[in-house]
């Protein structure tokens, strides 16, 4: 659970992307439709490809039985979609531009750490001109050598010199967020307005709840 003392003291804030800064569902979902097409499983609901927002792909594709060379071709073809047109399908959260610029203004230091691929990360955030309100963006590797959050969490403390882990929170709105925050040692806050439930947050340990962007703020700031 956060502390008062953690809360006071969290000078870095660090968020997910897909789910806490941006809503994905679009893009993700058709890519996952798309990828999936290619070996003949057609989903016609996207709504059912919702969990696939948060876990690496590897993690994703393995749930359909795929493996080796065919594990590798369903990420490739996940991508050609994604990244010419999926990339875009996307909004950022309503409130999110003003939260960010609080944030700086309260002089915090926003990084994203995210498991999309670093660059995907970096250019949708400068596609939506909130690029320059982090610090820094962190996020996984193309060749998924750095997938996992854990691994993501770690990245962006160790990029960013951050060494008292308890000036650092990790905000995201699935369970791989907050688990990885817990695997690091570092304070975490779970999102509603995303993809996981106030039950997954709470099962895997979320310090905080905030229900909107606007509850975000002021758990933050509290």
């Amino acid at each position: 659970m956060v502390t008062r003392e953690e809360k006071e003291m969290a000078e870095f804030i660090l968020m997910d992307l897909d789910g806490t800064i941006t809503n994905p569902k679009l893009g993700i979902t058709k890519s996952f439709r798309y990828a999936l097409k290619h070996w003949n499983i057609r989903i016609e609901d996207l709504d059912t490809l919702t969990r696939h927002i948060g876990p690496p792909l590897r993690d994703s594709f393995l749930e359909y039985g795929f493996s080796g060379d065919q594990l590798e071709q369903a990420i490739v073809k996940y991508r050609e979609y994604f990244n010419k047109q999926g990339i875009f399908e996307n909004e950022v959260y309503e409130g999110m531009e003003e939260f960010l610029r609080k944030l700086n203004r309260a002089g915090k230091k926003v990084i994203v750490a995210t498991s999309k691929p670093e660059e995907l990360a970096r250019r949708i955030l400068e596609h939506f001109y909130l690029a320059e309100y982090f610090a820094d963006i962190c996020g996984a590797t193309f060749d998924e050598s750095r997938a996992k959050k854990d691994e993501v969490i770690q990245y962006a403390l160790d990029k960013n010199g951050i060494t008292d882990y308890t000036k650092a929170v990790m905000v995201g709105d699935r369970e791989y967020d907050i688990a990885g925050a817990k695997a690091i040692g570092i304070a975490s806050v779970g999102v509603l307005y995303g993809f996981g439930s106030e039950e997954e947050l709470r099962k895997a340990g979320a310090g905080r709840i905030a229900a909107t962007v606007e509850e975000l703020y002021n758990v933050l700031m509290d």
